[in-house]
């Protein structure tokens, strides 16, 4: 939809082919988008766009078996700028579809791609059942296991350890009850992050984000992992909404919405070839995601290389070339600005997220720790020192661990 914007401005004719019953329809986010990473190239694209919260209150959780522990930041720099805001992607795409009809531009929805168009190795157009439709420059914005990069041979081989599965529910309540139980002003906000007991110590993690009417509580939980300990998705998921933490805050919402999501989360270094002769790789496709453990990151990305698809596109017409490298300039182009930028610079991140610990021990000895620390019992109190020496936070293991943040 971003690349159809940028086109649809120089005039050039787009067709944006939706396979769900509107655009937004099939689209999963947690999710929350950072607006100044792409407030350049976006212009005026989002202005009044219908953003659900503006987030002011940024919460992390550490879930122990039977004790949490939550760290809340907030800012008077998230007031003031325009920093974040929530999402439900339904309709804020179903809202940028309908600006983009007003450009000229055809949005056709419950339309899915079966098949590339190919003239010896050129992309030349998509096939839809008997239907084929050419183009100069097919777009894939197909999501994270884009099966039109695997047929253009961008993507080689889809490896389990490098995506998750993302499962959300959208709880509705009264506008009043969100900023009641979350201590919001109006049209204010809160994202949450949760690590530990909810993914059972796999790599992964919950998260809660609130919306004008609604909560989006999910989790991601690592393919690999699931498959290892031979578990469904749908049963953390439960487990979630029964923790203590989170059940007083959805008691009484009504389930608007349930939906579930491949995610890419090898990042920088397993990026595919992002384009070849008349296709362009965009958001997920591309495997352009960011988990940086404290956050993640992915619409602005998507966004941004929308945008970037399309100024190369605009380039290539202008010289008639649409060959790869033509196209190549999206890839240099995408190095100029922060989504290669802010990939390259945490591309240790994934292989440091391989540690267990970070999703199994640190979560639940934290809690542990400070428990031990507030607790008074009927026998004498133990010294900090006892307390500390005896955590398992303590140990030459753990050294380890630090040291092994100063690569990401």
């Amino acid at each position: 939809l971003s690349c159809a914007y940028k086109l649809a401005e120089n005039n050039l004719q787009v067709i944006v082919l939706e396979r769900g019953d509107f655009p937004g329809s099939k689209n999963v986010t947690g999710g929350r988008i950072y607006l100044l990473p792409v407030e350049g190239l976006a212009r005026d694209m989002l202005k009044d766009a219908p953003f659900e919260r503006k987030v002011v209150s940024e919460r992390w959780s550490l879930l122990g078996d039977s004790n949490s522990l939550t760290l809340n930041l907030s800012s008077d720099r998230f007031e003031k700028e325009e920093h974040s805001y929530t999402v439900l992607r339904s309709t804020l795409d179903r809202w940028l579809s309908e600006r983009l009809m007003e450009k000229g531009v055809f949005v056709i929805p419950k339309y899915r791609v079966d098949d590339l168009l190919f003239d010896n190795n050129r992309v030349t157009g998509v096939r839809i059942g008997n239907e084929e439709i050419p183009a100069k420059v097919v777009v894939a914005a197909d999501g994270a296991l884009s099966f039109m990069a695997q047929k253009a041979g961008l993507i080689k081989k889809l490896i389990p350890k490098n995506y998750a599965v993302g499962i959300k529910e959208v709880i509705e309540f009264p506008e009043e009850k969100i900023e009641d139980r979350f201590n919001l002003d109006a049209s204010h906000g809160a994202a949450q992050l949760f690590l530990g007991d909810v993914t059972k110590g796999m790599f992964g993690g919950g998260f809660l984000y609130t919306n004008k009417k609604s909560i989006s509580l999910g989790l991601v939980v690592g393919i690999k992992a699931l498959m290892s300990r031979s578990m469904e998705a749908h049963t953390l998921m439960d487990a979630f909404k029964e923790r203590p933490e989170i059940k007083p805050l959805i008691r009484d919402g009504v389930l608007a919405e349930y939906s579930a999501h491949v995610i890419p989360e090898a990042g920088y270094n397993n990026i595919p070839k992002l384009y070849a002769q008349g296709i362009l790789l965009t958001g997920d496709a591309a495997g352009l995601a960011f988990n940086m453990g404290a956050t993640v990151r992915g619409m602005e990305f998507a966004v941004a290389s929308g945008i970037i698809a399309a100024e190369t596109i605009i380039h290539a017409k202008e010289k008639n070339d649409y060959s790869a490298e033509s196209l190549s300039l999206y890839e240099q182009k995408l190095k100029e600005t922060f989504v290669l930028k802010d990939l390259a610079s945490f591309k240790n991140m994934p292989s440091f997220l391989e540690n267990e610990a970070l999703f199994s021990l640190y979560p639940k000895s934290f809690p542990d720790l400070l428990e031990k620390i507030m607790w008074f019992g009927k026998d004498p109190k133990e010294t900090f020192f006892r307390i500390l020496k005896s955590s398992d936070l303590f140990s030459f293991k753990r050294l380890k661990d630090l040291y092994r943040i100063r690569n990401i």
